[in-house]
C-alpha cells in the first residue's frame, strides 16, 4: 500500500487534515506537540470508477467516484533544528523513513510562528515554511550518511569494492528502492573512492535522494483566512500547492456521519438533507464559498495530487470472470490496485498475491475482451483477467 506522510510545523493543522481524511480519533489541540507517537491510519484516492461505463453501479464505489485505500501518517510537528534532535525531531523524520511521499501541510494564514506558536494572523510568511522541511530532511539524510561513511570506506579495502554497491547498502536502510538509488547515482558526478569524499558530496547525495524518494506536495491550510496574494507567492515555489481547509472537511465529513449533508470526499458542494442550526449554516456557508472558490475543500484534492501526479500511479481493476467484471463469488469490481505508470499484467498479479504472478500464464483485458501481451503497459480504469496456475 502506499504511504503518504503528513509533515509540517506544529499547529499547521496536520492532525485536523488527518481526522478529516481518515475518520480516526486523535488529539488536536492548539499547542505544539499535540502529536506525540505517530498516528497511522487509511484513508483513499478518489478515481473515476470503470462501472460507469456499464448499466449499473457496482456497489463498491459512491455512485461511480471509487476511493482506493493508502496509508497516511501523521507525525510529530517539525521545529528547525529537528535534525539535530530538537522538540521531537528524530522521531518525527525517522517515522518519515517509509512514506512514499510527503504532504507538507502550511498555516496558509500566517497564525503561528517557525516554531508552531499562535501570533497574529498575517504576521508569519507562510513561505518561510517551504523550504525548511525540506531542508531538516536533507540534513538528516546526510547526517546518516555522515555517521555510516566509516563503514563505506571500510568496504573500499576489498578487491571487489564497487562504491555503488556499497551506497545501495547504505541508502536502502532509509526507505530508498534499489532502481531509485541507482536513477540517483546515474544523475551524480561523484569520486569512486570514498575517501575522496568531501562533505559537499554526501549532502549532495542526501539532497538528491530525498528528492526522488520523499517528493512534497504543499498543502496551503487556513485557505480561507490566508492573506490575499500569499496563494499566489506558495504557487511560485518548485512544488504543486493544493488550497485546503482541513476545518472545512471535517466539518463535511461530520456532517455525512450525522445524516445532515449528503457530501462525498471530494466533492466540489454538498447538500443540506438535514435540520441545522443557525450557528452552523453559517459556518456551512462559509465552507461553500471556499468549496466555490478553490473546487473542493483541498483534502482529497492534496492526497489526489500525491498518489496520482506526484507518485504517477494508476488505478487498475483485476476481476475473474471479463464479461460482467466479476469475481468468483459474482461481486462486480471488487478489488482496486494503485501502481505505478508503466505497470503491464505481471505486476498487477503480484500485487494481488505473489502466487498468482509467480503462476502467471497471460491476462486478459476485460473491456475489449482480448488477450493483452505480458509486457503491455497498463492505463487508468483497466479492467483486467489474470489468468494463473494458482487461481
Amino acid at each position: 500500500m502506499l504511504s503518504l506522510a503528513l509533515a509540517g510545523k506544529p499547529n499547521a493543522g496536520k492532525s485536523t487534515f488527518y481526522t478529516a481524511a481518515t475518520r480516526a480519533e486523535v488529539d488536536v489541540g492548539n499547542y505544539p506537540f499535540t502529536t506525540i507517537d505517530a498516528n497511522q491510519g487509511i484513508t483513499h484516492a478518489r478515481t473515476r470508477c470503470p462501472c460507469l461505463d456499464r448499466d449499473e453501479r457496482c456497489g463498491n464505489c459512491a455512485d461511480g467516484k471509487r476511493y482506493v485505500p493508502v496509508e497516511l501518517v501523521d507525525v510529530a510537528g517539525l521545529v528547525p533544528g529537528a535534525h539535530e534532535g530538537r522538540g521531537l525531531g528524530n522521531q518525527f523524520l525517522d517515522e518519515l523513513t517509509n512514506a512514499d511521499a510527503i504532504l507538507q501541510v502550511v498555516d496558509a494564514s500566517g497564525g503561528t510562528d517557525a516554531e508552531g506558536e499562535p501570533v497574529e494572523p498575517g504576521t508569519f510568511d507562510p513561505v518561510e515554511e517551504v523550504d525548511f522541511v525540506e531542508e531538516e530532511m536533507d540534513q538528516w539524510l546526510a547526517g546518516i550518511v555522515e555517521d555510516n561513511w566509516e563503514t563505506v570506506e571500510r568496504k573500499s579495502r576489498s578487491p571487489d569494492f564497487d562504491i555503488d554497491d556499497a551506497l545501495t547498502d547504505l541508502l536502502t536502510g532509509v526507505g530508498a528502492t534499489e532502481p531509485e538509488i541507482a536513477a540517483t547515482l546515474r544523475d551524480l558526478d561523484y569520486p569512486a573512492d570514498p575517501m575522496q569524499w568531501d562533505d559537499e558530496d554526501r549532502e549532495r547525495l542526501a539532497r538528491d535522494i530525498r528528492a526522488r524518494t520523499k517528493p512534497i506536495v504543499l498543502v496551503a491550510n487556513k485557505i480561507d483566512a490566508a492573506p490575499e496574494g500569499t496563494l499566489d507567492r506558495l504557487r511560485e515555489t518548485d512544488k504543486p500547492v493544493i488550497p485546503c481547509t482541513a476545518d472545512g472537511e471535517l466539518a463535511l465529513r461530520n456532517g455525512g456521519e450525522a445524516g445532515v449533508l449528503d457530501y462525498d470526499p471530494g466533492d466540489d458542494d454538498f447538500e443540506v438533507i438535514g435540520d441545522l442550526s443557525a450557528g452552523q449554516s453559517q459556518g456551512l456557508d462559509r465552507i461553500r464559498e471556499v468549496m466555490a472558490t478553490h473546487g473542493g475543500t483541498g483534502v482529497q484534492a492534496a492526497i489526489d495530487e500525491a498518489v496520482y501526479d506526484l507518485l504517477d500511479h494508476l488505478t487498475a481493476y483485476p476481476v475473474e470472470n471479463e464479461t460482467h467484471w466479476t469475481d468468483g463469488t459474482g461481486e462486480m469490481l471488487p478489488d482496486a490496485e494503485l501502481l505505478p505508470r508503466g505497470s503491464t499484467p505481471l505486476d498487477l498479479a503480484y500485487a494481488v498475491h505473489s502466487d498468482i504472478g509467480d503462476g502467471y500464464l497471460h491476462a486478459v483485458d476485460a473491456r475489449s475482451n482480448r488477450r493483452i501481451a505480458e509486457d503491455h503497459e497498463l492505463s487508468e480504469g483497466d479492467v483486467i483477467k489474470i489468468v494463473s496456475t494458482a487461481s
